[in-house]
């Protein structure tokens, strides 16, 4: 009780850590008496800890006492199944070698053992608290529609899309699918100097997500305590997904179109296997939610709704402000 007290007099620093396929962006809240105070975003021109990354973390570090370090999973090895029994996880992943996490006591998360280990050992000179899976982070940001409907979910990532399907607030379907980034440098995946574009001051206000056992919210892969049911989850309007998706610059380079056709065969791919494979209950789904962490063209939503004939809405989705909002609810 004494500790909790002298804690909530403190303040407090989120440092948020989103590996993009070429660069990190690294987001940064410092919050007193739960108001945020000042918050950064800053890129490095790197897919791994470097010296500049290691020295802007470092500072905020100093801030506070509380300080505390998220990493979005990066693992091409995740996936979520649509149960939480063990025996029956088999049918659709190999758990022997996977670290799982249940959701709501419906379905579960899970990662690969090895690549978690990976992540922790990337980043010892800081130390992370953290690892949030990007299937948490998407059922949370579109819980009313998931809650309410049978439509496919899509995270957006530079070099990953997280697919699901859900049928209200049951998951039928989900796939974790890479993408196949050009990199026009190999520069880029070494120590670099930092990227000095963007350093934006700005407040962020997501949805947080966790996942536990026997919890109506939600963890992530590490040790945790209970959350609420993530009743401050933001209304999700109709008309700002459509107002937003008019507002898309339908002007693209070729880098831009060619990304985009890629997700569009990925998640017709991922689709077409919900409605082949014979150990999901298929049924024709209308409607796709996409939260957007990459800024894609008009492309993809044209793609999917000429093509598979879906009804498209997108949101866009601050992947640093999201985990950010994720540690604020574990502590």
């Amino acid at each position: 009780m004494i500790s909790k007290l002298l804690e909530s007099l403190y303040t407090k620093v989120f440092i948020n850590i989103v590996v993009e396929s070429l660069q990190t962006v690294v987001y940064v809240e410092v919050c007193s008496n739960k108001r945020v105070e000042q918050s950064v975003h800053k890129s490095f021109e790197t897919i791994a800890m470097n010296s500049k990354m290691h020295e802007f973390i470092s500072a905020y570090c100093k801030v506070s006492p509380f300080f505390y370090i998220s990493v979005l999973d990066k693992s091409s090895l995740q996936g979520a199944v649509p149960t939480c029994i063990a025996n029956e996880m088999a049918r659709y992943c190999d758990i022997n070698s996977s670290e799982y996490k249940c959701y709501s006591k419906e379905w579960a998360f899970y990662t690969s053992e090895y690549d978690l280990e990976a992540t922790k050992h990337d980043y010892r000179s800081i130390g992370i608290d953290f690892v949030f899976s990007p299937f948490a982070l998407l059922a949370n940001f579109f819980k009313d529609k998931i809650d309410n409907t049978l439509s496919i979910f899509v995270l957006l990532e530079s070099n990953s899309l997280s697919f699901t399907i859900f049928e209200n607030s049951k998951l039928l379907y989900a796939e974790h699918l890479s993408m196949k980034i050009n990199k026009d440098s190999e520069d880029v995946l070494i120590d670099t100097h930092l990227y000095a574009e963007d350093e934006i001051v700005d407040g962020i206000d997501l949805e947080e997500i966790t996942i536990e056992d026997d919890s109506s919210g939600f963890d992530d892969f590490t040790n945790i305590e209970d959350l609420d049911d993530g009743s401050s989850i933001d209304e999700f309007s109709d008309n700002v997904e459509t107002q937003e998706l008019n507002r898309v610059d339908e002007s693209t380079s070729d880098s831009g179109f060619n990304e985009d056709y890629q997700r569009y065969t990925l998640i017709q791919r991922a689709l077409s296997t919900f409605y082949k494979d014979p150990k999901y209950k298929s049924q024709f789904i209308e409607t796709i939610y996409i939260a957007d962490g990459v800024g894609a063209s008009g492309d993809l939503k044209n793609y999917l709704e000429e093509e598979i004939f879906l009804s498209v809405f997108v949101r866009k989705i601050d992947l640093g402000g999201a985990l950010c909002d994720m540690a604020k609810a574990e502590i």
